[in-house]
């Protein structure tokens, strides 16, 4: 049976100018990275928009993706960035990562945990992150839950988020999905994005087996006193 098309696939040409303004969380990663050492697994890698400036710092990157199209950008993005050699890119689910060393870290940057639909898939994608980390390592992630002002201001529009290239937003508050449309001149797709309260991400932690479950509220690490965006790292046992 063939393996299901990423919906990453038709946007990963245009997904560049997509996130362009999408830069605050840069230099929180680059500096987690120094801070541990490589190799760095990268779960949904994407493009290499985090890994690409994780691998001109000088730490190597394992970059794990299920789009064979994100990776071919990330690929040519790294090539031209002089840092081809730096990243090993792998196809892969997040839940699966195709990796055997174990390493200091592990980060999932720009939401990447949100396309996990279930607990049970969250479960199995922290314990294969877990499973990944060396005694006393870190995994590292950004997720976010909407505030009603932001649904208010979305439902059901299109958006130009940046020249020629519109956004859609469907909340389904009841479930907590967001189904998000984008579209642009080279391709257009559709994804679902599952959110949670933060008291539960720190559950699935605890049950994943992580301690020492540090909690931020922005990229500059402010302490998380509410808001939509949580920024997490968690420590493995040692």
């Amino acid at each position: 049976m063939e393996a299901p098309r990423s919906e990453y696939d038709a946007i990963a040409t245009l997904y560049d100018e997509w996130s362009r303004s999408v830069t605050e969380d840069v230099s929180f990663y680059v500096e987690e990275a120094l801070a541990a050492g490589g190799p760095v697994v990268e779960l949904g890698v994407g493009t290499g928009r985090i890994a690409v400036p994780v691998a001109l710092a000088g730490v190597r990157v394992i970059g794990v993706d299920s789009s064979p199209g994100m990776l071919d950008v990330c690929r040519r993005r790294a090539e031209a960035a002089g840092v081809g050699g730096w990243i090993d890119l792998r196809e892969g689910d997040l839940r699966r990562p195709p990796v055997e060393e174990r390493v200091r870290l592990v980060t999932a940057p720009f939401r990447s945990l949100l396309h996990l639909a279930s607990d049970e898939d969250r479960l199995t994608a922290l314990r294969a992150a877990r499973a990944l980390l060396e005694p006393g390592g870190r995994l590292v992630f950004d997720v976010f839950a909407p505030s009603r002002e932001d649904i208010e201001q979305t439902h059901g529009r299109w958006i130009e988020r940046e020249p020629e290239i519109w956004e859609r937003a469907d909340w389904d508050e009841r479930r907590g999905v967001l189904t998000l449309g984008v579209r642009g001149p080279s391709g257009e797709t559709e994804m679902a994005i599952a959110w949670l309260p933060t008291e539960r991400w720190r559950e699935l932690l605890e049950q994943a087996g992580f301690e020492a479950v540090e909690l931020f509220g922005w990229f500059d690490r402010r302490r998380y006193r509410g808001g939509e965006d949580s920024v997490w790292i968690a420590r493995a046992p040692g």
